[in-house]
């Protein structure tokens, strides 16, 4: 059989005029990318700047520009003005605030205060204690005692009672050894979780009442020096004195 010719419709002639570029937005339309340095927005990007805002109108807040609520494109004619980027920071009030402000700045300052409150941020620390379903006065007392320690510390404590083979039929008495260690500690804690069992350990978990005293510095002490030298100075008077009274 003979092929037929594929026909892939006609080619443009070389040096053939480009399109045209699209005419300016109409009213109500958002208006096309003014500046390159916003507008290529990363999909990770937390906020939305500049020609990517979508709404008719918005709140404009900061130091470096009248108060109140702008028209979109009056707004982005502001940012462009100052070379600056229009930064949407609450998309969900009505209208969406804004701000003009350098986007890469902005960022920056954003990651540099998040950074601060987490190191603000005081770390939890658990202390755990365990327990055996019969433990004696002098054990409970011992551990008592650390207890009340990490509680002054600003630590949490996981106290727990571990049930080893067939002793896990004693797990009331576990019950009533973990209250009866809250309620010794109430002074210094107070109780975030019931005793509960979880597998072989029954679990309280005390939290502390108070924060956590700051530590106090320690006074400095005098050079050893100054006191080699005040004891020579009580020597030498009273050398002085013997010889004034053999005199």
């Amino acid at each position: 059989m003979e092929k037929k010719p594929q026909f892939s419709g006609p080619r443009k002639p070389l040096g053939a005029p480009r399109p045209p570029r699209p005419a300016a937005p109409a009213p109500g339309q958002q208006p096309q990318a003014r500046r390159g340095k916003g507008n290529d927005r990363n999909s990770k990007d937390p906020y939305v700047i500049n020609d990517h805002i979508r709404a008719r109108e918005v709140r404009l807040v900061g130091d470096n520009v009248e108060q109140g609520i702008y028209p979109i494109d009056k707004a982005l004619r502001l940012a462009e003005k100052m070379e600056l980027d229009l930064i949407e920071i609450s998309p969900n009030a009505e209208p969406p605030v804004c701000r003009i402000l350098d986007y890469q700045k902005f960022l920056y300052q954003q990651k540099k205060r998040q950074k601060e409150q987490k190191q603000k941020a005081a770390k939890v620390v658990v202390k755990e204690i365990r327990f055996g379903p019969q433990t004696d006065d002098h054990d409970y007392n011992f551990k008592l005692k650390h207890a009340i320690g990490f509680l002054k510390e600003g630590a949490k404590v996981k106290a727990y009672v571990f049930f080893r083979g067939r002793s896990i039929l004693f797990k009331e008495q576990g019950e009533v050894l973990l209250l009866r260690f809250a309620n010794d500690l109430e002074e210094y804690g107070k109780v975030e979780m019931m005793p509960v069992l979880e597998g072989k350990r029954m679990i309280i978990m005390i939290s502390p009442s108070k924060p956590a005293a700051p530590k106090k510095e320690k006074e400095p002490r005098e050079p050893k020096a100054a006191k080699q030298v005040e004891g020579g100075a009580s020597k030498q008077t009273t050398a002085e004195e013997d010889e004034s009274s053999e005199a």
